[in-house]
């Protein structure tokens, strides 16, 4: 059994399909999602749905949504997690971090702005005892510096994970040194990847979480060319179904059976999220 540990599924791309998209996703092995909410309007419907499907979620305002949020949505998020305090399935602050890949959001005016954020965001976790799922692109420096900053002040993060990680070695390293995990997912399938392909086998094993980003991040077999979509052919659309398939080719890569895969990163996403952990317990079939 497997856990994606982050699924946007409350995204419009699934609309009506949400819960059929789940159905399918527990159908192939996929045990639980993590939902991670990206702006203040969405939390009531990110934490009702997963409610709804059995699942855990995380609140928090995405560093793509940081040019129309106010600080307001920052009170926001904080009553809701107050308001949350009590909910075994609430198990992180996120989907939050930095983004220093979108132009517009790589201005110094914008660049402070979402350091603002973050920086906010961060305090909450510490606050309400959460740890973070991080939006890491472009920025594996920045946000390292965000956690170092507050660890000095006597407010350290307990730990998550870096979602979607892309970075160097020595910044996975420097994650993993702090005790995060780091999300891999449908990039890693795709034979150019090969610096993150490479992560994924160099990494100690005790380092990886797997996850969709559905509908995002589709897997090299979904992914459709620019050339192709401009001849009319449409984008597959990522789902949560699709992680066994992702585990199995990572596992291929590191020489290890699937089942084996799926029960390690069980165990690490449990220990990145201990409220998830307390949720679901051991991995099936794990050895007590």
């Amino acid at each position: 059994m497997w856990i994606d540990t982050h699924c946007h599924l409350d995204a419009p791309e699934f609309g009506p399909d949400a819960l059929a998209e789940r159905a399918r996703a527990r159908a192939a092995g996929v045990a639980c999602c993590v939902l991670p909410a990206v702006q203040a309007r969405d939390f009531a419907a990110v934490r009702a749905l997963a409610h709804q499907t059995g699942d855990a979620y995380a609140l928090g305002i995405h560093p793509l949504y940081v040019p129309q949020a106010t600080d307001d949505d920052l009170c926001r998020l904080e009553q809701a997690l107050a308001d949350a305090r009590d909910d075994p399935r609430l198990v992180a602050v996120g989907e939050i971090g930095l983004d220093f890949f979108v132009p517009e959001l790589c201005t110094e005016p914008m660049r402070a702005r979402q350091q603002h954020f973050y920086r906010a965001q961060l305090g909450l976790a510490q606050r309400f005892g959460l740890p973070v799922i991080l939006h890491v692109r472009r920025s594996a420096d920045a946000l390292l510096a965000g956690l170092r900053a507050q660890a000095a002040s006597g407010r350290p993060v307990s730990g998550g994970i870096a979602h979607a990680f892309s970075g160097s070695l020595q910044q996975a390293q420097a994650f993993v040194a702090l005790g995060w995990r780091l999300g891999f997912g449908g990039a890693v399938t795709f034979d150019t990847a090969r610096r993150l392909r490479e992560l994924a086998v160099t990494l100690p094993l005790q380092a990886l979480v797997l996850e969709t980003d559905a509908p995002d991040i589709p897997p090299q077999w979904l992914y459709v060319t620019a050339a192709e979509r401009a001849a009319g052919r449409p984008q597959g659309r990522n789902t949560p179904a699709e992680l066994p398939r992702i585990g199995a080719e990572i596992a291929r890569l590191r020489g290890l059976p699937p089942a084996a895969l799926a029960a390690a990163t069980w165990a690490n996403a449990c220990a990145a999220l201990p409220r998830l952990g307390a949720m679901l317990g051991p991995a099936p079939g794990a050895a007590a």
